[in-house]
């Protein structure tokens, strides 16, 4: 069974530059991440060639579609956020060029300037070969139901190509309100998804899916935790939804058009969550690389009670009908 996965991450020397300094707090984070992964998660986020074929082959996975880091062009103004995804678009063609029965992309888009976004996704799918688009979340505060970054949208539903909405530190000022002295909580642990699940349903009720019905929208961890409340959230928003103008209730949307990835969650009970609310087409496999390890998200997949028609779904078929993928 070829195995696919669509949410695993690289940077670049010029992303690296624009980081400040870690703490003493991030810095022992990372150390005991690393111990717990076994290897060294910075180097691995620098390598797109061998040594990341390598982790592939021996976790058994096929094809890996990668995407850059958080913060990625997100945390930066136009002046910096253009050059930084061109840069980093170009190095993940070459990387792919070299290897490119293994190897995919989603672009990276400079979204303070949402018509060159558009402009650069263009260039990335037409040029480079790149199957979509992955936004690190929030544009400095700035979230993606803003009309004005629209274009990005009416750009990928035109080029049939997927947008990954993923997690990035969410806003300061949530940050100062909710993580003060629990900085440990903001990020992975549960910030990432309290970010990007509201960040998704924004969209949902900005009418989103109304004005582009085709677009496909993709998010990982397991839904950010949305299967879980979404009979919940439609009981207590269908009205709302519907004294907005929205066609279709809250429930209807997500089960009917959000997508999304096992990356980085690897909890059998929260998969069947996730499958029994959104069934098999909407499911696809995916690590989180080099954040996890690929052979946790292989032996989960592998353990996934469904039968064999629908783990190759969530294993590869939906990969590549939703990415275009032969």
């Amino acid at each position: 069974m070829r195995v696919i996965t669509l949410e695993d991450h690289f940077t670049t020397p010029m992303a690296k530059g624009l980081l400040p300094p870690e703490n003493e707090a991030r810095r022992h984070h990372r150390a005991e991440m690393n111990k717990r992964l076994g290897f060294d998660s910075e180097a691995a986020l620098l390598d797109m060639g061998k040594a990341r074929i390598a982790a592939m082959d021996a976790a058994g996975i096929d094809f890996q579609v990668m995407s850059m880091t958080a913060p990625g062009c997100q945390a930066y103004e136009a002046d910096t956020s253009i050059p930084l995804a061109r840069d980093a678009n170009d190095r993940m063609h070459a990387a792919i060029k070299a290897n490119p029965t293994r190897l995919g992309g989603f672009a990276a888009l400079p979204t303070a300037d949402p018509a060159e976004a558009a402009k650069e996704l263009e260039r990335g799918v037409k040029q480079l070969g790149l199957k979509g688009a992955l936004i690190n979340g929030h544009t400095r505060g700035s979230y993606m139901d803003d009309k004005k970054y629209w274009v990005i949208f009416e750009a990928a539903q035109a080029m049939g190509v997927p947008i990954y909405l993923h997690p990035t530190m969410p806003p300061p000022t949530v940050i100062k309100t909710h993580f003060q002295d629990y900085a440990e909580l903001a990020g992975a642990a549960w910030g990432f998804a309290a970010d990007t699940g509201a960040h998704y349903l924004r969209l949902v009720f900005a009418g989103i899916y109304d004005t582009f019905p085709d677009l496909k929208i993709i998010v990982g961890h397991m839904g950010e935790g949305l299967p879980f409340c979404m009979q919940r959230l439609n009981l207590h928003c269908e009205m709302d939804a519907a004294h907005r103008g929205l066609k279709k209730s809250p429930l209807r949307y997500l089960r009917e058009n959000m997508l999304i990835t096992t990356s980085g969650n690897f909890s059998i009970p929260a998969f069947m969550c996730c499958y029994l609310e959104l069934g098999p087409d909407n499911i696809m496999f995916s690590v989180d690389w080099p954040y996890e390890k690929n052979s946790d998200g292989t032996d989960m997949l592998h353990h996934l009670p469904v039968c064999p028609q629908d783990l190759e779904k969530i294993s590869y078929r939906n990969a590549e009908r939703i990415l275009g993928l032969k």
